[in-house]
């Protein structure tokens, strides 16, 4: 068997640098050594590429900056590859496929994504239009309004039209324009602590979104496909946060968080859950995979569309993976088939 080199690109300099760690991590330990070459290519806090060659066992605890080797990806698409530089010397690291395992900004927006499409190596995930869409809440929810999806009501803002806040009622979120994991998101119950809200959010961009909360119920759901022609949708999972929302800390930090892998909702509502899923996943071009997020509102038992995340976490503990294991897809089977959907996807584009 010809083993892949398969370049996992994890870190970056997004506020999800350890949530990528944890995805990475994940990764690999459903990649045997025997079908794979793992080529760990991190990037600091910072902005510098570093490739590991040593073991990679404990991928979470080690100290990259200080072991890894000064290395970047370069556009050249007759040298495609990664370039390894050791004192002087430049040493070109054939790479088959990429696996960017970023989450946020500069990883999931599309940015990353372009650098592959000019080098023309096959890589995981999204292309740039989809990455990019679905990583901007605005242009997200333009898709899904054109898609006649249900959403809350919300309104756009920067910070010189914040006298522009429609009368929604309270609790709203407050949210950055681009971010994931929930981070710089916050619940507002009231006038100062709306304030504050958008305050926190304005630190993570220029414009943020203000939506008003949804009474409910909170579901996942998994997508799986290149595209329009064979997308296909998991189960539904539901998530039951352990504090006030669903935020970083409930994601990663909170023993009080469930996330229950089969949802006790009927099957008409699941099936119409997971029809909308694909529905959006082909609406931004989507291809490898995303979750797509939904509430069912309390008041009316209706289906909100939320968002949907083309890079979606998948450390041990994230619904994305679970999901599929659920629907009897392994985590090595998993990745496998993420792995040929990109080379699919380089076929057909």
């Amino acid at each position: 068997m010809n083993k892949k080199n398969v370049a996992i690109l994890f870190g970056g300099y997004s506020p999800e640098h350890e949530v990528s760690i944890a995805t990475a991590a994940n990764i690999i330990s459903y990649m045997p050594e025997e079908k794979y070459n793992i080529i760990p290519v991190y990037i600091t806090r910072e902005g510098k590429w570093l490739m590991y060659d040593g073991h990679i066992d404990n991928i979470k605890n080690l100290h990259w900056e200080r072991l890894g080797v000064q290395a970047f990806f370069t556009p050249d698409r007759v040298m495609r590859g990664l370039c390894r530089i050791v004192g002087d010397k430049v040493k070109l690291i054939p790479v088959d496929v990429v696996f960017p395992a970023l989450h946020g900004r500069y990883g999931e927006d599309g940015t990353v994504q372009g650098l592959f499409e000019m080098s023309g190596i096959p890589y995981v995930g999204g292309g740039v239009l989809a990455s990019a869409v679905s990583m901007d809440k605005e242009y997200m929810k333009i898709v899904a309004k054109n898609l006649n999806m249900n959403q809350a009501r919300y309104v756009v803002l920067t910070r010189h039209d914040l006298n522009k806040i429609p009368k929604m009622g309270y609790p709203m979120f407050v949210k950055p324009a681009n971010g994931g994991s929930s981070v710089g998101v916050s619940k507002a119950k009231n006038k100062k602590e709306l304030d504050m809200a958008i305050e926190a959010a304005f630190v993570y961009d220029s414009r943020i979104i203000i939506e008003k909360a949804v009474p409910g119920r909170e579901f996942e759901c998994s997508v799986l496909g290149s595209g329009k022609r064979d997308a296909r949708a998991s189960g539904i999972g539901e998530v039951i946060p352990g504090g006030e929302f669903y935020d970083y800390d409930s994601k990663y930090n909170d023993n009080g968080t469930r996330l229950i892998v089969k949802a006790d909702i009927p099957e008409e509502t699941e099936n119409e859950m997971r029809g909308l899923a694909v529905k959006i996943f082909n609406g931004v071009n989507g291809s490898g995979l995303a979750r797509v997020d939904f509430f069912i509102c309390e008041n009316t038992g209706e289906i909100v569309f939320n968002e949907i995340n083309t890079m979606p976490g998948f450390t041990s503990v994230s619904m994305y993976p679970r999901l599929w294991e659920s629907a009897g897809i392994q985590g090595p089977e998993l990745i496998d088939t993420l792995i040929e959907l990109a080379f699919i996807r380089k076929i057909e584009s």
